[in-house]
């Protein structure tokens, strides 16, 4: 770990701790359905805490910001995972190639949507958008068993608007269209949904085209723009 990355972590973790609420953390976890224990801090406050926490510290290397996010990767609590991935959305500027394989390891390390969705649209998407050749590894991990991997290939492209590959978005959708797994559904539906904000006739005539292959939550959600209707609040995941 470099010097970077162990003054940075040090930092947070005196940090965060000193904003520990226990009462507040039972109903964090309890949402989260039990599976991390949480500090009990806020987003807008633990946003907050991480930008003073670093403040004065120079911009982190490739190397500075892997060391970083792998060691507050590692500690218990969940809100040290989203001060993670907040870091290496902010920095994945200064990411080469390479770094989709980090990105990987946090991926599929205490997996859940409210992790792995950041990653997927705002470090895995803008990495394979500066390094094209990185799309073969998207297509490894539609077909991998591991769904996060999975859902990041789907919705790696979900910021891209016009620069959308349409046919490797509609190719995956393709997929995993039978794919039982709600978090799988769940994703073409999202996809399908923001690109159709670019090209609605497209997804249109796709999700016709797949009317039999596609469930019915994927067709709703991948259509919701085109009828006029709005997504809820928290319909992502």
């Amino acid at each position: 770990m470099s010097e970077y990355s162990e003054d940075a972590l040090a930092r947070i973790v005196a940090a965060l701790s000193a904003h520990r609420d226990p009462d507040r953390a039972v109903g964090m976890s309890r949402y989260m359905r039990g599976q991390f224990p949480f500090l009990g801090i806020p987003t807008g406050e633990r946003r907050a805490v991480h930008k003073v926490a670093l403040a004065g510290l120079p911009a982190p290397s490739e190397t500075d910001l892997t060391g970083f996010a792998l060691g507050v990767y590692a500690l218990p609590e969940r809100e040290y995972q989203y001060v993670a991935v907040d870091h290496v959305v902010r920095h994945v500027r200064v990411c080469g190639p390479r770094f989709l394989a980090v990105a990987r390891d946090l991926i599929t390390m205490k997996s859940w949507w409210d992790t792995v969705d950041g990653l997927a649209a705002r470090v895995v998407g803008p990495l394979v958008l500066s390094h094209p050749a990185l799309a073969a590894e998207m297509d490894r991990w539609i077909e991998d068993d591991n769904i996060w991997l999975a859902r990041t290939a789907i919705l790696h492209q979900l910021t891209y608007k016009g620069r959308t590959d349409e046919a490797r978005l509609f190719r995956y959708s393709e997929r995993r269209a039978g794919d039982r797994e709600f978090f799988i559904r769940k994703a073409i539906g999202w996809a399908l949904r923001e690109y159709s904000k670019t090209n609605p006739a497209a997804v249109q005539a796709f999700i016709a085209k797949n009317d039999t292959k596609l469930s019915g939550l994927s067709k709703r959600e991948g259509t919701l723009w085109i009828t006029g209707r709005k997504p809820r609040r928290n319909n992502a995941p």
